[in-house]
């Protein structure tokens, strides 16, 4: 069975995939750590949260220990989301040849590789304080259902929304010790993006997906795709934009947002359903809104 990066047609670190020792290469793959988008995007969450709470200077050696949290969490993610999902992946185009599926690791490999994932995320998990510790904990049943509702529902992106934006509230009550409303609307707005570009991505299975009963909010939207991704980036701006207001409430402060909000405008006005490689790049373009969403709440929050 083909298990070469190859076969990964959104792989980003081929080269770094093809210096491991082949015997290691389909468990960095079953990780995706060829795809170093997906922890970006669950790392984001937990610097805006540390920013905007006033810790990003004090606290900045948490930031290091949250980055070591998204990699390897989001390997366990996927690794988890693969051993249920081995039989439909088998059918579709884009993941017949992940290693689970294709036979190139075992499914008892697979969960021992998972074991070992969670036991380094756990050792990112004792650096936090208790506060924090227990509201990371409470992300493990959101997590374990997240597989499952692509079956049962036509939102899954909305589960992921929840579970990919726990980094926000973790990364907040380290630093303040509790939630308040600025937590919660940054969280809210949080949501609201992971929706809008795991849309974006879904686009890219829409008609295997529509083969086999998987269900997706880019096959709910239909041809108004566009429309509901820009709704729900306009969501995501209103939400950081409250979030920002209560921590310092000042005019200027949301002037920060505007290079984030200018680069989801961007992304829906230059999103082509049609064409296979544009709802890749614009996915991945959230890499870059991340970082612009961060700098605006390490401004605001540590003038605060």
């Amino acid at each position: 069975m083909p298990s070469s990066v190859d076969s990964v047609p959104d792989t980003q670190l081929g080269l770094l995939m093809r210096l491991l020792p082949a015997t290691v290469r389909p468990y960095a793959l079953l990780a995706r750590f060829d795809r170093p988008i997906g922890w970006w995007l669950l790392f984001w969450p937990c610097v805006w949260g540390v920013a905007l709470a006033g810790g990003a200077i004090d606290h900045w050696p948490l930031l290091f220990w949250m980055l070591l949290g998204a990699m390897v969490m989001r390997g366990a993610g996927c690794v988890y989301n693969d051993i249920v999902d081995r039989d439909l992946d088998r059918q579709v185009e884009r993941t017949r040849n992940r290693p689970l599926a294709s036979g190139a690791v075992s499914l008892k490999a697979a969960w021992a590789w998972l074991l070992f994932l969670c036991g380094v995320g756990l050792v990112v998990l004792l650096q936090l304080p208790t506060a924090a510790q227990l509201v990371a904990l409470a992300s493990l049943v959101p997590v374990a259902a997240y597989p499952f509702m692509k079956r049962i529902t036509w939102w899954p992106q909305a589960w992921l929304g929840l579970v990919f934006s726990w980094g926000v509230p973790v990364a907040w009550v380290a630093i303040r010790g509790e939630a308040d409303w600025a937590m919660s609307l940054l969280y809210a707005g949080c949501i609201a993006w992971v929706i809008g570009y795991d849309t974006i991505y879904a686009l890219q299975d829409v008609e295997d997906d529509a083969i086999v009963g998987i269900r997706s909010s880019a096959r709910r939207m239909g041809n108004w795709v566009r429309v509901g991704v820009a709704g729900f980036y306009l969501l995501a701006i209103a939400g950081w934009a409250g979030a920002l207001w209560l921590v310092r409430p000042d005019p200027l402060a949301l002037l920060a947002l505007a290079p984030a909000a200018a680069h989801l405008a961007w992304q829906v006005g230059t999103l082509d359903p049609e064409d296979g490689r544009n709802p890749l790049d614009r996915f991945r373009g959230n890499r870059t809104t991340g970082l612009l969403m961060a700098a605006a709440c390490f401004v605001v929050g540590s003038t605060a």
